[in-house]
């Protein structure tokens, strides 16, 4: 396999879970004919009980996993999502808030803590990672313990009707994409065979749902994609989001992910497409690296989403990049409360408010849509929208 980067080599412990995901894939694969689709081999070795990257128990988040995600940077992100969520609950006299991929808890401790004098009613928490959920459970028992009792954790989306507040932060990327190539004459859609020992590459013609999905975007960006384009679209997106929004009878809802428009996730330029892959903090582009040992991603076409979630009866309530979402939920207040501190936590609080904020770092590569139901909120989403270019 080569990946082109110098990938640090995991342990004997973690090779052999590798291999036995990849065991795994490759009897998938032969049970399929010799061809997996791309969607199926990344919801494999993302989330097979056990062995997919999001179902095991290695580290995954932070200085000691594969990447960082704005809630293990500190606490003004959560600080800044609690105001947001805090505005909305008081708005709506009262309910719940449900995160979905709580990652390590770092989100919902800090979050928590930010809202302990108003907490909410229950806060839930959906993870497929039974090791996840115990970190989880740590995070908050070490941050607010006396909420504790107030936080549940699901095993599958909530059956009854619910209010309140809705938080999907850096989930979008992981779901399972498929992945096309435009060839002169056909569309291809690229997935994975067992060859030689290893994982590779295959293609063969586009199923029926995959090329009109296909001709359907393109004529929404109004021109077809070029010979040579490969990209990947998610065709699993929309029935995933409005089954997660459907018990949300009233509140909020807050997508927050790196992507950008239709046309911006497939801009002529972008021939290569999306996929990144994320090991020890390395991005690279080979799927097939020690599969279940790393992450996989694209980037989220949020008009897409919006389209699925008014479809699902919710209106766009906003659509904004995080900077700007950060800054209307005053995250430069902390801050100015603390001008003339020199103690060496503020100076990280400094350097975490310029990740989260600069252009060059999460600023403008994260963006966030809003979704609302039966709820028009009374404080600003953002200081700059973009809803019209959805």
């Amino acid at each position: 396999m080569q990946t082109g980067f110098d990938l640090p080599p995991p342990g004997a412990a973690a090779r052999e879970h590798s291999d036995r995901l990849r065991g795994l894939v490759e009897a998938r694969i032969a049970a399929s004919g010799g061809f997996l689709s791309f969607a199926d081999y990344m919801d494999a070795v993302l989330y097979s009980p056990g062995l997919g990257y999001y179902s095991a128990g290695a580290r995954k988040f932070g200085a000691a996993g594969d990447f960082v995600t704005a809630p293990e940077l500190g606490s003004v992100f959560a600080r800044c999502l609690a105001r947001l969520a805090g505005g909305a609950l008081r708005q709506l006299g009262g309910g719940l808030i449900l995160e979905v991929g709580g990652g390590s808890g770092a989100l919902a401790a800090e979050l928590l803590l930010a809202l302990r004098d108003a907490p909410p009613e229950r806060y839930l928490m959906l993870d497929v990672s039974g090791d996840l959920r115990e970190r989880q459970r740590q995070a908050i028992a070490a941050r607010v313990p006396e909420l504790l009792h107030r936080v549940t954790w699901l095993d599958a989306l909530p059956a009854d009707p619910w209010q309140g507040v809705l938080l999907a932060n850096e989930v979008l990327d992981a779901l399972p994409v498929e992945r096309f190539r435009i060839g002169p004459d056909t569309v291809e859609q690229l997935g994975v065979q067992a060859a030689a020992g290893q994982l590779a590459w295959a293609a063969r013609p586009a199923p029926a749902s995959l090329a009109a999905a296909l001709r359907n975007l393109e004529a929404q960006l109004g021109e077809p994609f070029a010979a040579g384009y490969t990209s990947e679209i998610g065709l699993r997106q929309a029935d995933w989001l409005q089954a997660l929004l459907a018990s949300l009878a009233r509140g909020l809802a807050l997508f927050i992910d790196y992507g950008g428009t239709r046309r911006e996730v497939y801009h002529p330029g972008r021939r290569e497409g999306t996929l990144a892959c994320h090991y020890c903090h390395r991005q690279h582009a080979d799927p097939f690296f020690l599969p279940g040992l790393q992450d996989l991603t694209a980037w989220v076409d949020f008009s897409a989403v919006a389209r699925a979630a008014a479809d699902g009866g919710f209106d766009v309530a906003a659509y904004a990049t995080q900077a700007h979402v950060l800054l209307a939920s005053g995250i430069l207040d902390d801050l100015n409360a603390g001008v003339g501190a020199a103690d060496p936590a503020r100076l990280l609080e400094v350097q975490e408010v310029q990740r989260l904020l600069l252009p060059g770092e999460m600023g403008e590569r994260f963006k966030v849509l809003a979704v609302t139901r039966g709820f028009s909120p009374a404080f600003p989403l953002a200081l700059r929208d973009l809803r019209d270019r959805l």
